[in-house]
């Protein structure tokens, strides 16, 4: 009898051990099961409160750890317009994130966020990084390898600062220069926006595997989740409106916006960010048959979408005017996840609403939080939530300020050098007697890096982060012997008071972006063009176009001896004076037609009526001295 009790307790001894095995294993956990098991796991486990805080992404300013726990909130951003973090390094910043995740992971089912930033040429909302030259220039480098090496870069500096997720890259095919993101876009020619996709490995990392049917793929902790933007169309849009309406068919959609989604799903990019634009007056996002139907069902991408910057709200004009309805037709649509930064609580409230009363079913739901899950099990949040110190030391570094200094080298089109039968001005000596630098660009920082530097409008000056600048690089090249003479506006009696043997002047475009950089004229900051009829009339100069797009110069052309295009360089002048000097020679060619007149816009190679000032695809040597023909015109078509 007494055997028998044994053999009975221990048989209810194991029965009760399995059960409590089998509740405190969690798939979910394991590191060693498959991400879809994981994902279906997980997703099971969850209640529809949790499942809509995944679909959340607020502005760190509107998060608190009682927030990000009470609403099980998915996702952070750094808003390039919303309130500044004070923090100066990357210490401080992972001090922060790690803040706000200890709350992420004190919950429930204990789910990892993912904070995003717009690292959109380099980390550059952050101080004292490597701001590496905006995507036009890439363009004008036309070096897939260059742009890898970039994004692998840009992917350690974010993580430094124990940020996942970079809103990079932007793969707009920009048709209209009036735009104002054209700089954000590397060409007019979409092969060559094909091209760059490769950023992507370098930002996500390259499956060894190759390309697997849609699914992301991020290479550990050295690696961020990319998102290609912004789906799509938009730099295609009316007179080149931003956010505005894109009209045209859709074998021109596809064939000119549509293929760099395609090469980005295959290159394996986390997330894709839905347009604020229209095509043919849907909104982006609003469009089931291109976010679900072509994205997710015909490419098969298995990552998730995010909306843009309260894009949502956006749907109706005026914006906000029927929350209900634009969260239904977005959700619908196949926006997974909503960057909701404030007013996150009446997004919850209402798509909580919509699934409760039967609007939008639990199976939609399902999918989002499923792709968001999963984007976060392949980059190892679950098993590494807490950002370290490994890598402070790793924002503007030397080694990434020499490959941004590279970059603009590469990015550098020469445009003219001399006259006929006078011989080329470029490159210059060193040993030169006197030099002047003039203009409004040649010693300002923020005017170099342009928009989403710091600010999202950028800033002006020379104290918001640390970098060379033109005339700095100047000074730093020439012998010593040489005197450097820095007038931003000289004067014509300054002018002839001093024995220059040429000049250096530095104009262009003040920093914006987006609609703030919008503009009917494309002219220079004044005073651009007095700058360049006092010095230029006086002495032998080369004029550098600091500016995100081809600006209006043809009035100015008989004046220049030397015509350089520097886009937005970014914080490492020294590129630009490796060229101007010749240590290294210009290679870079124009990825988008440079007008003669605004009023010949849209121009875009390839077009019936193509007579530009300079052609797409042109670019002097060095030794060059000729200007563009209509024969050389129809050569670069």
């Amino acid at each position: 009898m007494a055997r028998l009790r044994i053999v009975w307790f221990l048989v209810n001894f194991l029965l009760i051990w399995r059960v409590a095995v089998a509740e405190t294993y969690m798939k979910y956990k394991d590191p060693n099961q498959p991400v879809e098991v994981r994902v279906e796991d997980l997703l099971s486990r969850m209640t529809l409160e949790e499942k809509i805080g995944q679909m959340t992404q607020i502005d760190r300013s509107a998060a608190s750890f009682d927030v990000m726990k009470k609403y099980y909130i998915g996702s952070l951003l750094s808003g390039i317009n919303s309130p500044r973090f004070n923090g100066t390094t990357a210490q401080d910043w992972i001090k922060m994130v790690n803040e706000f995740q200890k709350a992420a992971v004190s919950t429930r089912l204990g789910i990892p966020f993912i904070y995003a930033i717009d690292a959109v040429h380099g980390h550059s909302i952050v101080c004292n990084t490597t701001v590496f030259p905006h995507n036009i220039g890439l363009g004008a480098a036309r070096d897939p390898d260059l742009v890898r090496r970039i994004g692998a870069a840009t992917a350690l500096e974010v993580r430094a600062t124990g940020i996942h997720y970079a809103f990079a890259p932007c793969i707009a095919v920009c048709r209209d220069p009036r735009w104002g993101r054209c700089y954000e876009s590397y060409s007019e020619d979409h092969r060559i926006v094909q091209e760059m996709t490769d950023i992507i490995y370098g930002l996500q990392g390259e499956d060894p595997r190759g390309s697997h049917n849609g699914f992301p793929y991020v290479d550990g902790r050295n690696k961020v989740a990319a998102c290609a933007k912004h789906f799509v169309g938009d730099g295609g849009t009316a007179r080149g409106i931003d956010r505005g309406n894109t009209v045209m068919d859709a074998a021109g959609l596809f064939r000119i916006h549509m293929p760099a989604y395609i090469d980005a799903v295959s290159r394996g990019v986390s997330t894709i960010m839905v347009s604020y634009s229209s095509w043919n007056g849907i909104k982006m996002h609003a469009n089931h048959d291109l976010v679900t139907g072509f994205l997710k069902n015909t490419l098969q991408f298995k990552g998730f979408v995010i909306s843009d910057w309260l894009g949502l709200d956006r749907i109706t004009t005026p914006a906000h005017a029927n929350y209900t309805y634009s969260v239904l037709v977005a959700i619908q649509a196949g926006v997974d996840m909503a960057m909701v930064p404030y007013n996150y609580t009446e997004f919850i409230h209402t798509l909580t609403d919509l699934v409760k009363r039967n609007y939008i079913c639990m199976e939609r739901i399902d999918d989002a939080v499923a792709r968001i899950l999963r984007v976060k099990f392949i980059m190892g949040l679950f098993e590494n939530p807490m950002p370290d110190l490994d890598l402070a030391n790793q924002p503007g570094n030397k080694r990434h300020r020499d490959l941004a200094r590279e970059a603009v080298r590469k990015s550098l089109v020469l445009l003219k050098n001399g006259e006929e039968g006078d011989g080329p001005l470029l490159p210059l000596p060193k040993n030169a007697s006197k030099i002047l630098v003039a203009g409004t660009h040649a010693h300002n920082l923020g005017y170099q890096c342009g928009g989403w530097t710091i600010n999202w409008q950028g800033f002006s000056g020379n104290s918001d982060t640390t970098g060379t600048t033109i005339l700095d690089a100047v000074r730093s090249i020439v012998d010593p012997i040489t005197e450097v003479v820095y007038e931003e506006n000289p004067d014509e009696e300054f002018i002839i008071s001093n024995n220059f043997t040429h000049a250096i002047v530095v104009i262009g475009e003040l920093p914006y972006a987006e609609l703030g950089g919008d503009s009917e004229t494309l002219t220079m900051l004044k005073p651009g063009p007095s700058i360049i009829h006092n010095v230029c009339g006086a002495m032998k100069c080369v004029v550098v176009i600091i500016s995100g797009r081809p600006v209006v110069m043809e009035p100015y052309m008989t004046s220049i001896d030397a015509l350089v295009a520097a886009w937005l360089p970014g914080t490492e002048g020294k590129g630009i004076t490796d060229v101007l000097f010749g240590d290294y020679p210009f290679t870079g060619k124009l990825p988008r037609t440079w007008f003669r007149t605004v009023d010949q816009l849209p121009m875009n190679v390839g077009d019936k009526h193509y007579e530009p000032l300079f052609p797409f695809g042109f670019g002097l040597t060095t030794q060059q001295v000729c200007l563009p023909t209509k024969t050389m015109a129809a050569k670069y078509k």
